[in-house]
């Protein structure tokens, strides 16, 4: 009877969202970004313009999503930039 019982069991393969982005390789980054102008909403920054890096620090330190978002953007925001010698 056992054996009847675990040859019925099948195994279900699941993935989470963070393995799936993990997994596509090259463009990682695009999928960080889950609600694109919700850090402009929070900060009440009109879209098309720059956040200002004072406002942006200081909403670094929030804690929750919305420091979250302030985080990844000075991450991101250091992406773009090329390293002096």
């Amino acid at each position: 009877m056992a054996a009847k019982k675990a040859a019925k069991k099948t195994t279900r393969k699941t993935t989470t969202k963070k393995s799936a982005k993990k997994s596509s390789g090259k463009k990682f980054i695009q999928g960080a970004v889950e609600k694109p102008g919700a850090l402009h909403k929070q900060l009440g920054v009109p879209k098309g313009q720059k956040i200002p890096a004072k406002k942006l620090a200081k909403a670094a330190k929030a804690p929750g999503k919305l420091g979250a978002r302030a985080r990844l953007a000075q991450t991101l925001k250091k992406l773009g930039k090329k390293k002096k010698k």
